[in-house]
């Protein structure tokens, strides 16, 4: 009876010992790989013209939701809202909207006629199957009212002058352009041209407008295919400067400028 005790004892003895061995075969279970903090941004125009509008792209990566190579494997969603002295006449839309891998969201921001400085606010949230991580990030956006640039543009043709887009510098450094429509034979065009700028310094400065060489029928109001036009900032601005920069009509007047500075003080009234 000694075979069977002894079969048994080997039985005993390989059983763990093969367990072992398997065990030792086996890889090593690793932790979930993760692709780091949750971060993000937003990146828009930081001064707005009065009743203005702005957009602005929302970009962002990490947490749950983004794998380790960057694609976006879950939902990077962000909320967002505007905050300042006076919204009444502010929207921003989408107010939600989710981040695709290659497809940062893009949303637009309208302001009012109101000079303040307002805050947009992002919450960027990553989840992935019940795990979950957000982070929260800003921009200010001043709106102050805007240096406008006004004046008409005349066809002096008998042939239509199809669209085209009309040059703006300031102190020789372009700043914008103006898209002017389809011209009638012998039609004027009025355009405005608005520039939001809070750090324009005290001294001499110079709007050139130019019109393209391919439309030789175009001319500005005083028949010039170039016009500039210098104005005078006196002295450090107390609060945003408002400049208007009126337009000639037609073949009457030029292009003239006028300004009143915001917030200055009313001069005291003569007594009787």
């Amino acid at each position: 009876m000694r075979t069977p005790l002894l079969a048994l004892l080997l039985l005993v003895i390989l059983v763990p010992a093969s367990v072992g061995a398997l065990s030792l075969a086996a890889p090593p279970v690793r932790a979930a790989s993760t692709s780091g903090p949750v971060t993000g941004t937003i990146v828009g125009k930081t001064v707005l013209a009065y009743h203005g509008a702005g957009a602005y792209t929302i970009n962002g990566t990490g947490g749950p939701a983004v794998a380790p190579n960057g694609t976006i494997v879950g939902n990077l969603t962000y909320y967002l809202k505007v905050t300042g002295p006076n919204t009444t006449g502010v929207s921003i839309a989408p107010s939600q909207g989710r981040i695709l891998t290659g497809a940062p969201g893009k949303v637009s921001l309208t302001v009012a006629n109101v000079s303040e400085v307002l805050t947009i606010s992002v919450e960027l949230a990553s989840t992935l199957n019940g795990s979950n991580a957000s982070t929260n990030f800003t921009l200010s956006v001043t709106v102050v009212q805007p240096f406008v640039l006004s004046t008409t543009l005349l066809n002096l043709g008998n042939d239509s002058v199809t669209s085209f887009a009309l040059l703006v510098d300031l102190d020789g450094v372009a700043v914008g352009n103006v898209s002017i429509p389809e011209m009638l034979p012998h039609a004027s065009y009025h355009f405005q041209f608005q520039y939001a700028v809070t750090d324009l310094g005290a001294g001499e400065h110079t709007f050139t407008v130019s019109l393209p060489t391919v439309h030789g029928l175009v001319r500005f109001a005083n028949g010039t295919t170039t016009y500039s036009v210098s104005f005078t900032i006196p002295g450090p601005p107390t609060s945003y400067t408002i400049w208007y920069v009126a337009g000639a009509t037609a073949f009457f007047g030029a292009l003239l400028i006028f300004g009143a500075r915001v917030g200055a003080r009313r001069r005291g009234t003569s007594k009787k």
